[in-house]
């Protein structure tokens, strides 16, 4: 339960004064729901204000603070024409105030004639002339020592002004408690940052504050470190089955090459950690194309051969059937049965896998989120195999944990290479298994940029590639972050391309009905379809490999980690493989960089790197899909600076310092529910 001193600051945003339905809605877009979603809505920037008592050319350009006299207030006959106060400064020098609207009413009443008030904001040449767009600050003469020389700006929403903003952080930072302090004493002492109430404050009131950033942006990653240790230390306390399988059915596998190195030094690792009576806790990386199926295969199969179950839970309905289906080939000839389980499977079916499970007649299952349902139950669930783990959270995590009479051992994979930093802030529980090693055969795939005002000569090169007998995917492109407008650019583009070959072109999209995109998928599959148009649906995990070419239309507007996994869709085959991205013509210095290195390297985590540095976090880790928070206060570099201390203050915690019932713990236990982080909590109360 929240700790009483933090619930001021966790009060609905309505608390605050002045926030009517208006001011709501924009609230609301910026996702400032409570007091302390403002409270850690920081500044992104900041303005110096010059105070001055001449007006002078040479300060165009410049904040400015002054004392003025209005003398003149000028209508237009137009409507649309602005409305202008002309004011002068204490030596006669003349200066526009701009005021755009039709009510004219309000500048007269606050710029009243021959009364003198206290003017600041922007100075602009406009001719010869000196003018100022509305006017920042108002005020009376006695009232000038209340405007900060130094402003903070934050992000805004229409209908909510900077000033605004301020007024709310105001009102939520008085609700800001004196925190006790969690921080270890000497790392204290040796970084001489401030205590976080005050770090809070000095930071909303100056920007350039970079201690107080520090500690602010420290306190939130030692609670995230903090959070998973005790969540590794609540699964370790749990009573697992040690799993030793006899290898009979791994023996009977007929792979069509051998394991790689990592391949093998993963499996390994897996079956060490299986063999135990702690359930596993294992994060599998490995590059797209890099083997990850066989190594769960091969932890699934030790499972069954020990006379447990195994689970594979995926993030999209197609990924699941690609998995079913990848599996099922794998395994062909083995006395074991592997079913799927998604929202699609209804009535007989469904009923018959859900009595094979609860039976022990079904030894793998494979399914989405469905999996997870009251109504699943398992004979003996040994091992669950999580992909791409990014889009789950720790929670969903510990629901299928839960749904055995001991937990199951827990593999999780992700073909997105994450940094180390990353690893260590969202996988801190976790043991890290990495597959560094190409299988042999993957063919090198060739990347190209080219400007999409070339599009007829991408179009006739599609046609040479599909008349030799090639199949190619066409992606379109990512539009304001919009699944709908994602779904319009791809039926326009699989439409303009019908023209031209008929019904060779196919049509996948996150909006079509389960049974459409699986027919689209294995249409394109079995080569009745040589063009495949897809949003990013097609980003994980579909697996043609008579396709070797993939044009990704507006590629600019794609991440890094996001191209390199559209990338690797092709080169699964015994063809070379072409990527091509066609890009906008205003290109910005952040997306040139970005095609630049997906022409230089396939190697996904210098990708994962690189993608860090240019876009943060929460966006390279797919959490926007996941629903779980990002960081709201640490930037990447922050995370690489302070992760390792962080993560050996919360060591120290939990070893040294007596954990969360001592002194410093009841402090980082308060710190773990202001950081929403006290699921943690609740784990090991339960645990």
């Amino acid at each position: 339960m929240r700790p009483d001193i933090l619930n001021p600051l966790f009060a609905e945003i309505s608390a605050l004064k002045g926030i009517g339905p208006a001011l709501a809605r924009p609230l609301e877009r910026l996702g400032l729901a409570r007091a302390v979603d403002v409270a850690f809505h920081l500044p992104v920037n900041y303005v110096d204000r010059k105070l001055i008592d001449e007006l002078d050319m040479a300060d165009a350009g410049k904040v400015i603070g002054i004392m003025l006299t209005p003398v003149d207030h000028r209508a237009s006959g137009n409507a649309r024409a602005p409305f202008r106060v002309q004011a002068v400064d204490a030596h006669g020098n003349a200066v526009s105030l701009v005021y755009f609207g039709r009510n004219s009413a309000w500048p007269r009443k606050l710029l009243p004639l021959n009364e003198a008030k206290f003017v600041s904001g922007k100075l602009e040449a406009y001719g010869d002339n000196l003018q100022m767009v509305h006017p920042d600050y108002v005020l009376p003469p006695e009232e000038a020592d209340t405007v900060p020389a130094r402003e903070s700006v934050y992000g805004l929403s229409e209908g909510l002004t900077n000033n605004r903003m301020r007024d709310l952080v105001g009102q939520a930072l008085a609700r800001a408690p004196e925190l006790p302090e969690w921080i270890e004493p000497s790392l204290l002492a040796q970084k001489g940052w401030p205590a976080w109430r005050a770090a809070l404050e000095r930071f909303h009131a100056d920007p350039t504050d970079a201690q107080a950033r520090e500690r602010l942006a420290y306190d939130e990653i030692f609670a995230g470190q903090l959070a998973l240790m005790l969540v590794r230390q609540s699964s370790r306390r749990r009573r697992g089955v040690p799993i030793s399988g006899d290898g009979r059915l791994r023996a009977m596998l007929k792979l069509p090459f051998a394991p790689t190195g990592a391949q093998r030094r993963a499996i390994g690792e897996i079956e060490g950690d299986m063999a135990q009576g702690t359930p596993m806790l294992r994060l599998l990386q490995g590059d797209v194309g890099s083997g990850k199926t066989l190594v769960a295969l091969m932890a699934l199969l030790n499972a069954v051969e020990a006379g447990m179950q195994g689970a594979m839970l995926a993030p999209t309905e197609i990924l699941a059937r690609q998995h079913y289906e990848t599996l099922r080939k794998m395994a062909s000839g083995l006395p074991i049965e592997i079913a799927i389980l998604t929202g699609r499977e209804k009535g007989k079916v469904r009923e018959a896998t859900l009595m094979g499970l609860a039976d022990g007649s079904i030894h793998i299952l494979v399914g989405t989120h469905a999996i997870f349902q009251e109504k699943v139950q398992y004979k003996a669930l040994g091992l669950a195999v999580i992909d791409e783990q990014h889009r789950f959270g720790v929670a969903q995590r510990m629901m299928l944990a839960s749904k055995a009479e001991r937990s199951p051992h827990l593999l999780v994979m992700t073909a997105t290479p994450i940094p180390r930093t990353l690893t260590l802030t969202y996988y801190g529980e976790m043991d890290v298994s990495r597959l560094d090693e190409m299988p042999p055969g993957r063919q090198p795939i060739q990347t190209l940029v080219m400007s999409a005002n070339r599009l007829d000569e991408v179009v006739e090169g599609l046609a040479r590639h599909v008349t030799s007998g090639g199949q190619a995917y066409w992606v379109c492109p990512l539009v304001e972050e919009s699944e709908t407008s994602d779904q319009a650019a791809a039926e326009m583009r699989a439409e303009t391309l019908r023209q031209r070959f008929g019904d060779r072109v196919g049509l996948v999209h996150g909006k079509m009905k389960g049974p459409d995109k699986d027919a689209a998928m294995e249409a394109f599959a079995a080569n009745r379809t040589q063009i495949l148009v897809a949003t990013t649906v097609i980003e994980v995990g579909v697996d043609v490999p008579n396709s070797s070419l993939i044009v990704i239309e507006g590629a600019d507007r794609f991440g890094l980690a996001q191209l390199h996994q559209l990338r690797g869709r092709v080169g699964r085959g015994d063809k070379p493989s072409v990527c091509l991205l066609l890009r906008g013509n205003a290109l910005g210095e952040t997306s040139r960089a970005r095609l630049a290195l997906m022409r230089e390297t396939n190697d996904g985590f210098r990708i994962a790197e690189e993608d860090l540095k240019l876009r943060g976090a929460g966006e390279v880790l797919g959490t926007r899909q996941s629903g779980e928070a990002e960081l709201k206060i640490a930037t990447p570099e922050h995370v690489s600076a302070l992760v390792d201390s962080a993560r050996d203050d919360a060591h120290l915690l939990i070893d040294r310092d007596g954990g969360l019932d001592s002194e410093r713990g009841q402090a980082a236990r308060t710190c773990l529910y202001l950081f929403e982080k006290d699921a943690a909590v609740g784990l090991l109360r339960g645990g």
